[in-house]
Order: C-alpha cells, then sequence, then structure tokens
C-alpha cells in the first residue's frame, strides 16, 4: 500500500466522542519524560533535516528522496549488527566491544546513505541540470526517485519490519525531578549536537564550506570565480547522506524494530517539517527547528491523549509555519549565513 498522509491519522470511531482530549495535568505529570524523549526524536530529526537544508540551499530543491538515503542507512546499520550476532535482546558484551560495533555499524550506514545520495544526484537530478529542466520536473523526479527506492527495498524485503535489534541496555546517568536520564538518551543527543557543529563550522570556515556558501548565493558568479559547481554540488549531497547515516543509528537505537521499506518516510516528512520550521536553507535553523518539533510532537502526543496524533502535530506545525513565517524561524538562507 502506497503510505500517504492519512496512513498516520489516528483511526476514529464516530461511537467515541473521547478521540481527542485536552490532558494538561497528564502533560504537568509527564512533562520531564517528554523533555528528555522530545529532545532525543528532535535530534534525529536535526540530522536528516540538514540534508533537506543543505540540498535546498545550494540547488533550490527539496529532495523528498532523502528519506529513502536516510532509509538505506537504516538498514545498513541493521545488516551489519545482524551480522555481528545482535537480537532482540541486549547482548553482553564490555563496553569497549559494543563501542567498536556500534562504531563499525555507523562506518557502514554513512557509506551507504552517502552512496544511496551520490547515485540519486548523478541519475536523477544531474540530468535534469544539464536540460535546465524546470523547478517542477526536479520535484516530480524526487517524489519518483523516493518511491523507486521505497519499492525496490519492498520487492528485495518485503513489507514486514525487519527484526528488532537491541544495540545496548540503556543504563540511568541522572534525574530530573524524579525522572530518569539514560545513556541512550544522552549519546543520541550529544553526539548529533556535535555532528550539527561540527557541519556548521565546515561550512562556515573550510574551502570547500565557502564554496558552498557561495553556489547558495550565486552559482554563476561562484563559477566564474573558479568553483567547480558540480563538485559542490555532489560534496552537498555526501555531506547530508553522511548525516542521515549517523541518524539513521540513532534511530534504529531508539527505535529497534523501526526498520522496513516505508520506515523512512513520515520521518523524512517531520525532518523536512524541522528545516521548515527553523529555516530551510539555515543549518543552525535545521538543529533549531528538529529539536522544537521533537519536544511539540512529545507535547501533544501527552496533550491529546494518542501517542499517533505526534505525526499530525508535526504536519500542523509545518502548515502554520509555512501560512505564517515561511521563512522560518531563523530565515537565512545558506548563501547569507555567517559564523
Amino acid at each position: 500500500m502506497i503510505p500517504t498522509l492519512l496512513t498516520v491519522l489516528p483511526a476514529l470511531s464516530t461511537d467515541d466522542n473521547s478521540w481527542i482530549t485536552f490532558d494538561i495535568p497528564s502533560l504537568m505529570q509527564n512533562f520531564w519524560s517528554a523533555t528528555f524523549d522530545g529532545l532525543t526524536f528532535g535530534s534525529i530529526y536535526a540530522l536528516v533535516a540538514l540534508g533537506y537544508t543543505l540540498v535546498y540551499g545550494v540547488l533550490n530543491l527539496i529532495n523528498f528522496a532523502h528519506s529513502e538515503v536516510f532509509i538505506m542507512g537504516c538498514y545498513g546499520v541493521w545488516f551489519t549488527l545482524s551480522f555481528l550476532g545482535f537480537g532482540p535482546s541486549a547482548p553482553n558484551l564490555s563496553l569497549g566491544s559494543i563501542v567498536v560495533n556500534l562504531l563499525l555499524a555507523l562506518i557502514v550506514a554513512v557509506c551507504a546513505s552517502a552512496l544511496t545520495a551520490f547515485v540519486l544526484e548523478r541519475l536523477a537530478y544531474k540530468p535534469l541540470r544539464k536540460r535546465n529542466a524546470p523547478r517542477l520536473v526536479f520535484l516530480i523526479t524526487a517524489i519518483g526517485a523516493s518511491f523507486t527506492i521505497q519499492y525496490t527495498i519492498f520487492l528485495v524485503r518485503g513489507p514486514v519490519p525487519e527484526q528488532a535489534l537491541t544495540m545496548f541496555k540503556p543504563t540511568p546517568i541522572f534525574d530530573v525531578f524524579g525522572t530518569i536520564v539514560d545513556s541512550q538518551q544522552l549519546l543520541i543527543v550529544i553526539a548529533a549536537v556535535i555532528m550539527m557543529v561540527v557541519t556548521e563550522r565546515f561550512i562556515s570556515k573550510s574551502r570547500t564550506g565557502r564554496g558552498i556558501r557561495a553556489v547558495a548565493q550565486d552559482p554563476d558568479t561562484a563559477t566564474l570565480m573558479g568553483v567547480n559547481k558540480e563538485k559542490i554540488i555532489i560534496t552537498t549531497f555526501v555531506i547530508g547522506g553522511i548525516l542521515a547515516g549517523a541518524a539513521a543509528l540513532f534511530y534504529v537505537m531508539k527505535i529497534p524494530s523501526g526498520v522496513q521499506y516505508n520506515g523512512g518516510f513520515i520521518l523524512g516528512i517531520k525532518a523536512f517539517a524541522a528545516a521548515v520550521l527553523g529555516g530551510i536553507g539555515n543549518v543552525r535553523g535545521a538543529l533549531l527547528g528538529g529539536l522544537l518539533l521533537g519536544l511539540i510532537g512529545n507535547y501533544g502526543q501527552i496533550l491529546l491523549g494518542n501517542s499517533q496524533w505526534t505525526d499530525v502535530v508535526a504536519f500542523v506545525v509545518l502548515v502554520l509555519v509555512l501560512l505564517l513565517r515561511p521563512e522560518g524561524i531563523l530565515g537565512t538562507s545558506l548563501g547569507r549565513s555567517r559564523a
């Protein structure tokens, strides 16, 4: 079945008038647990959102196939950990062994996502640039590429989610007002923020980063000044793929049973909403938008009384931002961003 936005709407019963609530006491009671979980999911959204932001900043293209770049990284993680003997239960391994295995899974995921992004750009988008195709053609191609990759995975792996893999058992680190913050949450948030900061510094300070900003601001002038536009475009897609691969590791870590042929669809839409919320084309905006969307989604599902409302809240936020502040919270394009 082709996934649509309707698939994320909660199943509503015409005989039940309690399908939506405004449970403020429950939100207050679970505020801190929702906050830490929201920051965890928001960090994953932010890493994927950065891929949307970079490509849009350079090509003015919404790369809807980026969700499949992400899911290829998830499969890279799953195959690697399956090969290493991981299963539904947490392995009885030393800390050093777990770190080595996770690093290996990260490398495979990053390579899988980066390679997918590279092939996607070369086969789908480069021919369109050579023909100076209209933006609408790019958009349609992105959607077509997304479904092509998605249903290729469907033909190979089937519709059933892959077996859940548990990487390690989270251990409590500290508590805030009685809410435990565990090692998994800290690892995901800290690692994601570090990656985002490194990416932002790379784009702001490195020679390649200056080339990315130059092409984003004025590709023709950048070419006249000696910037290799094709190399910059490839680099942009690969960076987005690398970050999506890292997000894939954290996603499988957080949702062990989430590896499925269409598993990237909803998360990709959420990441796109995060990029728009923070300011599409803004690196710092991707981080801000991801964290905010993670928090809003978690607060919303508790307030409205149903976990399925998390997805609906993301789409409502996207629509509201597009209506009220289409440039996003920070609203600075990649070409004009500064350190």
